[in-house]
């Protein structure tokens, strides 16, 4: 019997039979996959024929279709829908890919007809993409160690490996840690929580089985839980597990991975020529170096810390008026901070929270994309690898554009955060094929699922992410959708989270869950007018976790994470009762792979950008200006990488932006 994960699909639109596969699959049909990807890349390296473009780069972009399926439905279920079975097999997967890529780009007489092609690049006459998929291809080659020779080759082969295990073990470590930890509560433990902090509970403890409510350690349960729960012992027991997480001692925890990480990308880079990893993995990014990324960090620093130090003197003085004394401490600061918001600007999130239904945010998400850019949604009747996940098929004008899939709920097999991934990206060439994206997000599961504001931007902020890739109108795969530099891919994703603010936007979609009503314009007013509430603690979290990552790559590697990341904040004036994001052990951005390493600043490289992109709607004819949607589909979500980022934004924008308009959509402007 043919693998399915091999065969043809003959689904509607080539989606992954996911009712025909089976964990006893992936091993296989990896293998397979890997041997049919070797055979085609020998081929290439091997032609007798004088390298050219068609039969090099051309050929490099068509190659590999069985592992990339393989690998999509793999990794998609690994991540959203993990078990033991599948940890096991990402467990042994991961050194297996680590060495086949490793061979390829330690391929020489690959390099060798790469490197003759792009030494006649001048003579080739290649459109601009062309141009573009020759240099990546090229500059890509070289930086994974395809020139190294030698005992440097063969370490760099060992380094990649290694890599590639502690990256899933981390992960995996993470995962755990998040799974198995949940705190029971009696029922007067819930107490001055909310409805819907109750409900999530309850969910929650069905989903573990525990025989009452829980709270776990999503963020989608556990940060209305601080928010709420006037237990501060309970607060404090539940944050210090939040905290905790990857850092527990034992088999799950990840401190001597991420020292061992950061080791060996510094060597890696060293192999390659580079000071420092930070050099190494900045040069292909907007920002170059780590003294531009600095820069800007630190020009956001100082007036976000100045603004978190002035409200956490509010908030003691809130806290002392209850009766605590002593200092503000972590597990206090969401609690009093919500309750001055509901003092200050009169916004009860409980009261709010019934207006953000889930369906009608995902409505309102398709509803913003129909009016910028034409797309309509449909929804799919198919198979998919959970009960909770939807489909739509996207058209424009009556032709098929992409799939879209949502899979929002939070679960314990699922991985904690928010993501966007593309199961098939857009290409023409070697023949046209359209995307099928999937959002994956943590929401709490209650019936009606309600999501609080920030969970509603969070959806706006992914499926940012599947426009960019639905929009994708390019030739080649390598430079399809969100194959962008790490500091312009953010852009798309946080530039749509604008449109969730838009007043006719919550005023038509902002329904409340039990009578149907559109949300009051005094309410819709106040949430408006709270947009920037307690934004120096949000930016000094986030900051602080993108310093220390910069510092844990521009330099030696440090023997002790910890030490350092401690050493880093001291040194920044880390204000006492705000944690980092996300603190070394459970910094997945940075340490599951390589993505976000060095990187984790992008988020606000990004958001210069996306305010100032924002600024040009409004300074048009307002949010759905149609000229405007029109600039931002031509030079950016449908450009892919196919050109620099850049050359892109100043195409759209007319210029470069400066960190003005971001200091003031967050509220921090002097």
């Amino acid at each position: 019997m043919t693998n399915p994960l091999l065969a043809a699909w003959a689904t509607p639109f080539e989606i992954a039979p996911f009712d025909r596969i089976s964990d006893d699959d992936f091993a296989p049909a990896l293998d397979e996959a890997l041997s049919a990807h070797n055979a085609e890349i020998d081929a290439i390296a091997s032609n007798p024929e004088a390298p050219s473009f068609a039969n090099t780069i051309e050929a490099l972009e068509g190659v590999g279709e069985a592992l990339n399926k393989v690998l999509s439905v793999f990794f998609t279920v690994a991540g959203a829908d993990s078990n033991p079975t599948r940890e096991a097999l990402q467990r042994d997967f991961s050194p297996k890919l680590a060495a086949h890529f490793a061979e390829i780009s330690g391929n020489k007489a690959l390099f060798a007809r790469i490197a003759a092609v792009w030494e006649a690049r001048d003579t080739l006459d290649l459109t601009d993409e062309q141009a573009r998929i020759l240099m990546i291809a090229h500059r890509d080659a070289v930086r994974s160690g395809a020139a190294l020779v030698g005992d440097q080759e063969k370490r760099m082969k060992e380094i990649k490996g290694r890599l590639a295990v502690l990256g899933t073990q981390f992960t995996q470590n993470l995962l755990a840690d998040e799974r198995e930890w949940f705190m029971t509560l009696a029922e007067e433990d819930l107490e001055g929580l909310p409805e819907f902090v109750v409900s999530a509970a309850h969910a929650a403890g069905k989903e573990k089985d525990a025989g009452s409510p829980v709270v776990t350690l999503s963020r989608s349960l556990i940060v209305p839980f601080l928010q709420f729960s006037p237990r501060r012992d309970l607060r404090e027991k539940a944050f210090r597990a939040w905290e905790a997480r990857g850092a527990n001692g034992g088999e799950t925890d990840n401190r001597a991975i991420a020292a061992e990480t950061l080791a060996l990308r510094e060597e890696r880079a060293q192999l390659l020529g580079y000071d420092n990893f930070a050099r190494f993995k900045l040069e292909t990014e907007m920002a170059k170096t780590p003294d531009a990324v600095r820069k800007l960090l630190m020009e956001v620093w100082e007036p976000a810390k100045a603004q978190a130090n002035a409200d956490a003197e509010v908030l003691t003085e809130m806290m002392h008026a209850d009766g605590v004394n002593g200092d503000l401490a972590p597990w206090d600061w969401r609690y009093y901070a919500e309750k001055r918001r509901a003092a200050e600007h009169d916004l009860d999130e409980a009261a709010l929270k019934p207006y953000f239904q889930l369906d009608r945010m995902i409505e309102a998400s398709f509803a913003c994309a129909t009016r910028l850019f034409g797309l309509e949604f449909t929804p799919l009747d198919v198979p998919l690898y959970h009960a909770d996940c939807r489909a739509w098929e996207v058209t424009r004008g009556g032709k098929h554009v992409a799939v879209f899939i949502g899979d929002y709920f939070a679960r314990g097999s699922k991985r904690s955060g928010a993501w966007c991934s593309a199961m098939r990206a857009q290409a023409k060439f070697p023949k046209v094929q359209s995307p099928v994206v999937i959002n994956v997000c943590n929401f709490a599961k209650s019936d009606p699922a309600l999501l609080s504001y920030d969970d509603a931007r969070t959806l706006f902020h992914e499926f940012g992410h599947a426009l960019h890739q639905m929009l994708s109108d390019v030739t080649y795969e390598s430079v399809s959708g969100t194959s962008v530099a790490r500091d312009f891919v953010e852009l798309p994703s946080q530039l749509y989270e604008h449109w969730l603010e838009v007043p006719e936007v919550l005023g038509e979609f902002a329904t409340h869950a039990t009578t149907g009503e559109a949300m009051p314009k005094e309410m819709l007013d106040k949430v408006l007018g709270a947009a920037t509430f307690d934004m120096g603690f949000q930016t000094v979290e986030y900051v602080a976790s993108a310093l220390v990552d910069l510092e844990f790559h521009d330099g030696a590697p440090p023997a002790d994470p910890m030490a350092k990341q401690a050493e880093v904040l001291d040194a920044l004036g880390m204000p006492a009762a705000i944690r980092m994001r996300h603190a070394t052990p459970q910094f997945a951005h940075v340490f599951a792979g390589d993505g976000y390493s060095s990187a984790y600043y992008s988020y606000m490289w990004s958001e210069v950008m996306d305010a100032d992109a924002f600024q040009a709607f409004e300074e048009a004819g307002g949010a759905f200006d149609a000229e405007r949607a029109k600039a931002l589909e031509t030079h950016i979500l449908s450009t892919g990488g196919s050109r620099d980022a850049a050359e892109l934004y100043v195409a759209f924008r007319g210029r470069l932006p400066g960190v003005e308009a971001l200091l003031k959509g967050r509220g921090l402007a002097a």
